[in-house]
């Protein structure tokens, strides 16, 4: 950020849907701390998304924009992005029942199929993974580990993704909408004292920095979106 301010160019400010220095920033400017402040992934609300595997997926592309991201570590990021949508792809491909097919399913303690099934049923289910599939049926060779490991997760765990991606669309128009540093908290109708004076304190840059701010109630920014929308 200062070299982007030399540059006079915007700020780069990580949200906390996108990694956990952005939950340990907004935690420190809002809410504060008596003690030392220990970033835990408890304290991350979409900790789902904030994972080990998928760290470059979630921050590359913010990097490249600002010039951490050299041209030969993006290329290997698109090749890994353009491979994991090829594995994707290939579980779609359905098997046809076979002995073989129920041979291995009844081996790792699953029920056996009548009709056809894909590699990404398969991988779903519980006592197999992408890995079992791909050893027992050669669908995925040529690809990394990593990169199995990462459709692996993604199909084992859709629904919660799915789920917690909802999640992050209903509240990402709060984070976008943007409070005016210039913002008299105290011109506000219908606001309680302990708000204005933690809002006014802190400044926050976003409603919803603003409605994670220890002392501001949910009916105190009703009354602040009301206040955004009436001023523009």
């Amino acid at each position: 950020n200062a070299s982007l301010y030399l540059r006079g160019e915007e700020e780069l400010i990580l949200p906390r849907s996108s990694s956990y220095i952005g939950v340990l920033i907004d935690d420190l400017t809002t809410k504060g701390t008596n003690e030392p402040y220990r970033m835990m992934t408890s304290r991350a609300e979409y900790r789902l998304f904030l994972r080990q595997d998928n760290a470059d997926e979630r921050l590359t592309e913010i990097g490249r924009e600002v010039g951490l991201v050299s041209d030969e570590r993006y290329q290997k990021f698109l090749k890994k992005k353009e491979n994991i949508e090829k594995i994707t792809l290939l579980s779609k491909k359905i098997l046809p029942p076979s002995k073989k097919l129920n041979d291995f399913l009844e081996k790792n303690g699953e029920s056996i199929v009548k009709a056809g099934v894909s590699y990404e049923n398969l991988i779903k289910r519980t006592n197999l993974d992408v890995f079992k599939v791909n050893d027992e049926f050669n669908c995925f060779d040529g690809f990394t580990r990593e990169e199995m490991s990462q459709v692996n997760i993604r199909m084992k765990y859709e629904g919660y993704l799915k789920k917690q991606q909802q999640t992050i669309q209903r509240t990402k128009k709060y984070e976008e909408m943007a409070i005016p540093s210039t913002t008299d908290y105290g011109k506000m109708k219908g606001i309680r004292n302990e708000a204005v004076q933690k809002l006014s304190e802190i400044k926050p840059l976003t409603v919803g920095q603003a409605s994670r701010i220890s002392g501001v109630s949910p009916a105190d920014i009703n009354v602040l979106i009301l206040y955004l929308k009436n001023s523009k």
